[in-house]
Order: C-alpha cells, then sequence, then structure tokens
C-alpha cells in the first residue's frame, strides 16, 4: 500500500488527546480490572434491591441468623433481615457518602490551592492553615466533630439526613489539604508559562484567567484526587461506622455490618466476611483506576 500524499496527510484533522488518553488507560491491566470491578460492584448495588426485591429493614425474628440458603443466599442477621439487602442497601449508603464527601474535599481543595497558587498575598496564610490541618489528628479530630455535632443535626434534619450531613462534612473538611497542595504547585508552575503572561500582560481579569487558562490545565491532578478520594472516603465512612458512631443500627452501611457481624464471627464469618470483600474490592478497583488515570493524564508518560 502506498502512502498517502504529503496535502492529504496534512489534511488530516490532528487526533484528539483524550484517545491518546484512553490508549494509555487501557494499556494499564489494573485500571482495566478495577473498572470492570467498580461497575459491577456500581451495577450491583444499584440494580440489586430492584432485582432481588426484599425490604432490608423487614425483621423476622422466627428467621434469625439462618445460615445461606436459597431463600437467604447470605443468611439472616440477629433479627432475621435478608443479609443480601441489607448489603445492597449498605452499598448505595457507602458509595453517596464517599462521593459526596470526595466532590466537598476536592471543591475545597481545589478553592484552597488555587487561590494560594494564583495570590500571593494570600498564599501564606492558606498554606499555614493547610499545615495546621495536616498536623492534626484525624480520626481523633473525627470524633470530636461526631460527638459535638450530632444530636444537633440528627434534631434538625432527621437520623438518616443529620447523620449523613455530619459525616460527609467531617470527612469533606479534614481530608483536601493534599489536593490543595498539589493544585497549589501546579498553579506556581502555570503562572510562568507563556499563555498566562501573555494574557495577563493584555488586561485579562483575574478571575477569568483562572476559569479559562488556570483551572483547565490543572484538572489532570484534580481528577486523580477526586478517584483516590472517593477510596479515602468510603474507607473514613467505614471506620466510623465500625466503631459504632456512624449511621444508627437500622440505617446498614457496609462499615455498620462489619460492626454488627463481628459479635457473631465465630457462628457465622460470611456476616463479615461479605462485607469485607466488598469494601475491599471497592476500595482496591477506586485506587487502580487512580493509578492508571494518573500515568493516562501526564503527558511525560503518555506513549510509552
Amino acid at each position: 500500500m502506498t502512502d498517502l500524499p504529503d496535502s492529504l496527510a496534512a489534511a488530516r484533522p490532528p487526533r484528539n488527546q483524550w484517545w491518546d488518553v484512553w490508549d494509555q488507560f487501557r494499556s494499564h491491566k489494573g485500571a482495566l480490572i478495577g473498572s470492570v470491578i467498580l461497575a459491577l460492584t456500581l451495577f450491583s448495588v444499584l440494580a440489586g434491591p430492584w432485582l432481588w426485591g426484599v425490604d432490608p429493614t423487614f425483621i423476622n425474628i422466627r428467621m434469625r441468623d439462618q445460615p445461606p440458603s436459597l431463600a437467604h443466599p447470605l443468611g439472616t442477621d440477629q433479627l432475621g433481615r435478608d443479609m443480601l439487602a441489607r448489603l445492597f442497601a449498605g452499598g448505595q449508603i457507602t458509595i453517596a457518602v464517599g462521593m459526596t464527601a470526595m466532590a466537598l474535599s476536592i471543591l475545597l481543595g481545589t478553592l484552597i490551592g488555587v487561590l494560594a497558587g494564583y495570590f500571593r498575598r494570600i498564599d501564606g496564610p492558606l498554606m499555614r492553615l493547610t499545615d495546621l490541618f495536616l498536623a492534626l489528628p484525624l480520626l481523633p479530630l473525627l470524633l470530636l466533630m461526631v460527638m459535638l455535632f450530632r444530636e444537633p443535626l440528627v434534631g434538625s434534619f432527621g437520623p438518616e439526613g443529620g447523620i449523613f450531613a455530619l459525616i460527609v462534612v467531617a470527612i469533606g473538611v479534614t481530608s483536601w489539604m493534599q489536593t490543595a497542595r498539589i493544585v497549589r504547585g501546579d498553579v506556581l508552575a502555570l503562572k510562568e508559562r507563556e499563555f498566562v503572561l501573555a494574557s495577563r500582560s493584555i488586561g485579562t481579569p483575574a478571575r477569568r484567567m483562572i476559569l479559562r487558562h488556570i483551572l483547565p490545565n490543572v484538572m489532570s491532578p484534580i481528577m486523580v484526587s477526586a478517584t483516590l478520594g472517593v477510596a479515602n472516603a468510603v474507607i473514613t465512612e467505614s471506620a466510623l461506622s465500625f466503631l459504632g458512631l456512624g449511621f444508627p443500627p437500622d440505617f446498614p452501611t457496609w462499615g455498620r455490618l462489619l460492626n454488627d457481624g463481628l459479635a457473631y464471627i465465630n457462628l457465622s464469618p460470611e456476616r463479615v466476611i461479605w462485607p469485607a470483600i466488598a469494601l475491599s474490592a471497592l476500595v482496591l478497583s477506586i485506587n487502580y483506576i487512580g493509578d492508571g488515570l494518573r500515568d493516562a493524564l501526564d503527558p511525560r508518560i503518555r506513549g510509552r
């Protein structure tokens, strides 16, 4: 086959850079496997309650502590509630908490990082604030926030809404620091690039400069931080629920299921095994996807 003439080759539209990102991402086997596991997990959690059709809060004392069977594939708990239905319902809550807390964390981290990197006057105070949050012990701070604000929020928004808001805000305001540091470093480098200097020389306002030139060029680390932030939020929520400081006992999350099943681990180990497998699969898949995105979005690695 002969080569195309130079005129036709020159007329061919340039290859979209997102195809290069996809090519690099799919070359990462761990990221592809993680994507498949995450897709299956999300499908199971979202479609499972509709397909299974069992109420996760239905109590049947006569069927308590039943082993796995055709009627109850994962058995029942000490109150006769179906464990498969509770696993599906708990997955929805756990993933919702992880996504919402990640969004809050990324919003705070990006805002503080961009402001600190672009405006030199507030760089010092914002970075000292970041250092202060980094120096605080995370778990005691979370426990303190839960103890102080649990009752007022439950009284205002109800048990489910109040605890959900409390857990999301507590995780979000204690996990933005790494994103802020990464974004700040990228903004400091972008400020010295030619296109930013040229835009500034013609009098472009700071708000427009940030929205049109700075933010689009720091989206890669923000996307990676967002991916890994979901895993961190899921682990933190599960730890709080496992300690009994998260959602109420009748509001299942995977951490709460672990806490409830711990007392029955000798009699019914599957009550601990299945939530633990679900949590591990979710966190590992998200971490592998984050690794793949980091490699795919880094132009220094892309194409190797």
